[in-house]
């Protein structure tokens, strides 16, 4: 049943029941028309869902307590409207303000999980720590934008070629940290070597200097395999320090 025209203005419901005489041309009625419907539909399965049936109320106690569920309806909106932008936000804290992969806090925090799933099933879990050689150069000779995109492509190189279950964030400027989980320190190993490899095929050349000297982009890994008793920040010390030793016996080696 519809309500009269006087009716709908008297209770305040113009706005919703009709279109506004301003309304501009572009404005998709059609669409408008569905959304009413969904909403009346919405309501009545709420009212319904109480016990209470509005064809069975005078038309002004029916309109009120329609409007009354259509006030819940919208909390409920509101509520799973923030929701959202809440898990946006958190979505927004955990990542890198460079790359689409994890900030610092957030690896430590995802490391320390995977760490507690290893105590508690006893599967394999190992780190890499990545640092990235001649990196100081790059942005010295071609400027921190360059640096940026530098780093940006390490990323999205560690990104493509993890499985989906690996953890991988920046720890700051240009170090990486990665968790492999049920992997061992074998196979950790040869993953390093492999992205040593792939980061280490990165030539960075002026585009309109063909003369300037280019820069050769490296890495260096250290690998670490986790056993009981090393937390988050003990585990990423280590690796830190297996990567310097690599680094070192690779500047030895020259």
């Amino acid at each position: 049943m519809l309500l009269a025209a006087s009716t709908i203005e008297s209770l305040g419901f113009q706005e919703e029941f009709g279109y506004r005489p301003d309304m501009p041309e572009s404005v998709d009625k059609a669409a408008m028309d569905r959304q009413y419907e969904a909403r009346c539909r919405a309501r009545r399965d709420l009212l319904l869902a109480i016990g209470l049936d509005p064809s069975d109320l005078p038309i002004r106690e029916r309109a009120a307590i329609e409007a009354l569920a259509g006030e819940v309806l919208s909390l409920r909106e509101d509520r799973a409207r923030l929701q959202q932008e809440l898990e946006r936000a958190a979505h927004l804290a955990d990542r890198d303000a460079l790359c689409p992969i994890f900030n610092r806090r957030a690896f430590e925090r995802e490391l320390a999980r995977e760490i507690s799933l290893s105590e508690r099933y006893g599967t394999p879990l190992c780190m890499i720590f990545i640092d990235l050689d001649r990196f100081k150069q790059i942005n010295d000779r071609f400027g921190h934008a360059t640096g940026d995109t530098v780093i940006q492509h390490v990323a999205q190189t560690l990104v493509e070629n993890l499985r989906q279950s690996d953890i991988v964030g920046r720890l700051g400027g240009d170090e990486f940290g990665i968790a492999l989980t049920h992997a061992e320190i074998s196979v950790a190993e040869t993953k390093a070597a492999r992205l040593e490899s792939l980061i280490g095929s990165l030539i960075v050349r002026d585009a309109e200097n063909e003369a300037a000297e280019s820069v050769h982009l490296g890495a260096s890994c250290g690998v670490v395999e986790w056993r009981r008793g090393r937390d988050a920040a003990r585990l990423i010390a280590e690796a830190d320090e297996t990567m310097f030793r690599r680094k070192n016996a690779k500047k030895r080696a020259r």
